[in-house]
């Protein structure tokens, strides 16, 4: 019995003593600079939203918060280095929805999105709006279903690529509506929109910073925007649900990682640096600039939210048999 007590004691005072060093580090940190690895190339939202909110955390832990772009394979590469990085707190990314998709696009992953890496906050969501030409014979969602029954195969959605949030956005409208739509992918966002407004093909969903600017013009025509609630910047447009696909449900989010392992008290004082940062008047203004919704979360609601994500995208990328480009 006194073996088993020895031991029992020495696994407790061994606990004992990790928390109080992870304390410890989470006491000092940070001493040094941070490295916030963006997996995209610079100027797009994803990179806007990493620089912005790291000039205020930055300010706040009076420590240089430095941006490195490691962009190629949807996301792949960057969060591969993150992911067999040190969990000391010193290295965090940037992800969007494809950390939920990438798992089901790439089957041989070098890295697991859940297992590999410690949830931190989401930051941002960006809506996209269903948009068609003006050609198009339908004014709202129940219309351009009935249009695409009557034409099995006919209708074309275009996306800026196989296995973008665009792509997908498409799929899951087709699958949910029970039409029959063709796919056109395009090698970027640019070029699909400029074939919608010359009518070479029939919808889209772009996101709505992108195309707002058209919708004001009259070359596009706005029908649902694809999350939750309605989008500021389009009020009067329904969402895809009220539309009359119940359910239909599709965020362009943003969130922030730490490699796996990370003491609970760093991530604990970055998510709240990170909070913090996002409820600034001039944070929450740029964010708008680019067409993003500021968020802000505990680290168990992302967990939560990445977990279903990665399991509604499973099913789907499955079903429309979706392949990366």
């Amino acid at each position: 019995m006194n073996s088993k007590h020895s031991i029992i004691k020495a696994l407790l005072g061994g606990i004992a003593l990790g928390t109080a060093l992870s304390a410890a580090a989470a006491d000092a940190y940070p001493s040094k600079p941070i490295k916030w690895v963006v997996p995209f190339t610079p100027g797009g939202a994803m990179d806007t939203m990493a620089r912005t909110l790291g000039e205020k955390m930055s300010q706040s832990m009076k420590q240089p918060i430095v941006i490195e772009n490691r962009p190629g394979a949807g996301g792949v590469v960057g969060s591969t280095a993150v992911a067999r990085s040190e969990p000391d707190g010193y290295t965090m990314m940037i992800v969007s929805i494809g950390h939920a998709v990438n798992p089901s696009l790439y089957p041989k992953l070098s890295y697991d999105p859940i297992k590999d890496f410690e949830p931190v906050s989401l930051v941002g969501i960006v809506p996209n709006v269903l948009v068609v030409n003006p050609t198009v014979k339908a004014n709202n969602v129940s219309e351009l279903v009935a249009l695409a029954k009557q034409q099995p195969g006919k209708m074309t959605f275009a996306s800026a690529g196989s296995g973008t949030t665009i792509h997908l956005a498409g799929e899951l409208f087709a699958s949910m509506a029970n039409v029959d739509i063709l796919h056109v992918p395009y090698k970027g966002s640019a070029p699909a929109v400029t074939d919608l407004m010359g009518h070479q093909v029939d919808m889209m969903f772009d996101s709505v910073s992108s195309a707002k600017p058209y919708i004001d013009s009259g070359r596009l025509k706005p029908l649902a925007v694809t999350t939750v609630k309605r989008s500021s910047a389009l009020p009067n447009v329904p969402t895809v649900a009220e539309a009359g696909i119940k359910g239909y449900e599709l965020s362009g989010w943003y969130a922030v990682f730490v490699p796996a392992k990370t003491p609970q008290p760093i991530v604990k004082r970055i998510n709240e640096e990170l909070v913090k940062a996002l409820k600034q008047p001039d944070v929450q203004a740029r964010f708008v600039q680019i067409g993003a919704e500021p968020v802000g979360s505990s680290p168990a609601e992302l967990d939560k939210y990445l977990k279903s994500e990665s399991a509604k995208w499973s099913e789907i990328v499955q079903a429309r048999n979706i392949k990366a480009d």
